[in-house]
């Protein structure tokens, strides 16, 4: 029986479960793989902590921490350039979205962070990341970077080699984080989640967290 103060509030419907995040999670070790099952009842139930700080470099090739977005929200999204269909897909329905919220839109602020920062590199996403929204950032860094900054996000990836010599893709959870305005986790929205309904649950919160 979960406590009611860590009970999450979990919406469901049109592919969406978004579970709104307790401050009260203690810390846990470092984990740099987890099963589906894992990562899927952390970001549900907050078992651990979600998110954390980060410096990384953008599509600018300027350095960016977590701190300068605070104040807005976040939607955080793990993936890679070369991902042939999930990453694109997730990556237009939050553009979207951000277009439906109209002027709102500017409390939020979408941040792509890459996996496969061998490959996508700053100048890459720099070609990359305006297909889907003007506002769009998009972060790359080192190897221990970027997997530092996915531990804490609770994001499990990996190369997995493909029948070409030396080629490869790259296998990861595809969640987009909603962080608060102070950078802490609120919930997750799964792949596939449309941009309407990305809107009805991030709209209350603009309207919650603006008092």
């Amino acid at each position: 029986m979960i406590p009611p103060i860590l009970r999450g509030i979990v919406y469901a419907g049109a592919g969406l479960w978004l579970a709104l995040a307790s401050a009260l999670a203690g810390d846990a070790p470092r984990q740099s793989t987890r099963s589906a099952a894992e990562i899927m009842d952390i970001l549900m139930w907050n078992r651990e902590p979600v998110g954390g700080p980060f410096a990384l470099t953008d599509q600018a090739g300027h350095e960016r921490t977590d701190s300068e977005f605070h104040g807005r929200l976040m939607l955080v999204y793990f993936g890679f350039t070369y991902c042939p269909d999930v990453c694109p897909t997730d990556l237009q329905a939050i553009g979207l979205a951000l277009d439906k919220l109209g002027p709102d839109g500017d409390q939020v602020q979408p941040i792509f962070i890459t996996v496969d920062p061998a490959r996508d590199t700053a100048a890459h996403l720099a070609e990359y990341v305006p297909l889907f929204h003007p506002r769009l950032i998009g972060l790359t860094g080192s190897d221990d970077a970027i997997r530092n900054v996915a531990d804490a996000y609770k994001v499990y990836y990996a190369q997995v080699p493909l029948k070409d010599a030396g080629d490869y893709t790259v296998d990861h959870t595809a969640y987009i984080y909603l962080m608060d305005r102070d950078g802490n986790y609120l919930g997750f929205f799964p792949p596939g989640t449309s941009a309407d309904r990305m809107v009805e649950i991030i709209r209350p919160r603009l309207a919650a967290q603006a008092h």
